[in-house]
């Protein structure tokens, strides 16, 4: 992946505030609340929560987290993949579908073999192997928004 690094937090806890930061920077929830998972993502009482993140150098330059639900009515999907996010300036090189592939073999050892994500976007997990299921409504958004499902 051209010197950037897949990283699991559980395997770097020196990484926990930098990436906690870094998550509400990307998407403005309280920064307390990605403290609190990637906490108990380093406590490994659970397979879920998970966090992760590429490095290139010292910098975070995408990242995305394992929850139980994000957020939407279809409680039964789960673990969720979740605050999937490239650099702009590091898009269209392959990253997010690296890490997707990354995080999917990863969450098959504690026995996860199906994981699901919700989305806006229409065809890009498609073309990251992921197969579209069916659309559920938001907690927070009037909106139905897509959900995709990834078996290993």
């Amino acid at each position: 992946m051209n010197n950037y690094t897949i990283i699991k937090l559980s395997d770097k806890p020196e990484l926990r505030e930098k990436a906690a930061s870094y998550f509400h920077s990307v998407w403005k929830n309280p920064l307390d609340a990605y403290l609190d998972s990637i906490d108990s993502c380093l406590s490994q009482k659970a397979a879920v929560p998970q966090w992760y993140v590429v490095m290139k150098e010292s910098h975070i330059i995408a990242g995305l987290g394992v929850i139980e639900n994000d957020f939407h009515m279809r409680t039964d999907l789960t673990p969720n993949i979740c605050a999937v996010y490239v650099e702009e300036k590091y898009r269209n090189r392959g990253i997010a579908k690296k890490m997707l592939q990354f995080v999917c073999d990863d969450m098959q050892k504690p026995g996860f073999p199906i994981l699901y994500l919700i989305t806006d976007h229409a065809s890009f997990y498609e073309k990251c192997g992921w197969d579209f299921l069916c659309m559920s409504q938001c907690t927070d958004a009037p909106q139905m928004s897509r959900v995709y499902v990834h078996k290993n």
